[in-house]
């Protein structure tokens, strides 16, 4: 039987503005295009896991509309368990208002709705879905206190617990001793340690100061250099960078939603650390050559694939000219 992957989060109804380049404050500018789909950090690693294999389900709140409903439809047709998505009465759920520049960056604010409303109530009511898990995967549009009860649940009950510490926020010491993996990009890495990562020598002192705080595994996404990987685990090496995938950016939002989802999906089939970046890696890149969130989620079939083409490229690139 395959692992159980339980990702606890948000679900967002996305707004998303296409411009070629963020406004000024009192600017006013034209968009190329407008659209509204499903999003939510946690709704986006669910379909990530989902879509490369992982055995998954979903704890998460909406509200009482017809979007929030719509998106829950499209998790179950995903593949997804969503018999532990709450619908919270009296109130609509999140929001998230995005603009995506030309280079494939962007700008995000979010009205959590009933991400918001999530309590620890509702999280003992699931106790037994945490504690049969084999992974808990946590990011950070839910209430911290909601997010450290589930933490515990799972400690107590050997279910492994994976945090993507996004959107970028200090933590509890509490919190991240509960914590066996964290995904941090850049940015939040700077956050957590206080040293800016930009190369490998600075991915490593983060990485180290993250260990101290009691977490066994860090992988640090750095963009296209990849990401850097370190792990306590007797017998791994101090930590490696692992090389990304050159590929034309059209948008990065769901980068790190899909390597978090990638890469526990490796580690449940009982891939490396080092291995599961790479695939993670792979799935990255894919995503961020497409627009939307989960709309640029790639499918394990086409990541297979990826990879399978940029290794005979590469391959035919190591070949000698005899001509």
């Amino acid at each position: 039987m395959s692992k159980q992957i339980l990702v606890l989060g948000s679900i967002n109804v996305d707004h998303v503005l296409r411009v070629d380049c963020f406004p000024k404050a009192g600017q006013t500018i034209a968009a190329s295009s407008y659209n509204i789909m499903a999003g939510g950090k946690g709704a986006n690693q669910a379909v990530a896991c989902a879509r490369l294999g992982g055995n998954t389900f979903m704890m998460a709140a909406i509200g009482q509309d017809d979007p929030g409903r719509e998106i829950v439809q499209q998790l179950s047709d995903e593949g997804i368990d969503t018999s532990a998505i709450t619908e919270i009465v009296d109130t609509e759920t999140g929001v998230a208002l995005m603009f995506v520049n030309a280079k494939g960056e962007n700008m995000i604010g979010i009205s959590a709705g009933a991400n918001g409303c999530l309590t620890e109530e509702h999280i003992e009511q699931k106790h037994s879905l945490i504690a049969g898990a084999d992974y808990l995967l946590l990011q950070q549009e839910v209430p911290e206190s909601v997010i450290l009860q589930a933490a515990h649940i799972a400690r107590e009950n050997h279910t492994k617990v994976v945090l993507n510490p996004a959107p970028a926020t200090m933590f509890s010491g509490d919190y991240l001793q509960a914590v066996d993996l964290i995904t941090p990009n850049q940015t939040e890495a700077d956050i957590l340690t206080g040293i800016k990562v930009f190369d490998e020598k600075s991915a490593t002192q983060a990485a180290a100061l993250l260990h101290q705080k009691g977490i066994t595994d860090v992988a640090i996404t750095m963009g296209q250099d990849g990401a850097f990987a370190s792990s306590m685990t007797p017998g791994h090496p101090e930590g490696l960078m692992v090389p990304g995938f050159p590929v034309k950016a059209i948008d990065t939002t769901a980068a790190g939603d899909t390597f978090s989802g990638a890469l526990l999906v490796a580690l449940a089939e009982g891939k490396s650390l080092e291995e599961a970046a790479f695939f993670a890696n792979a799935s990255a890149g894919l995503c961020v050559m497409s627009a939307g969130s989960q709309s640029s989620i790639p499918y394990r079939f086409q990541v297979e694939e990826f990879i399978q083409c940029d290794q005979e490229i590469a391959d035919a690139a190591a070949i000698p000219d005899t001509s």
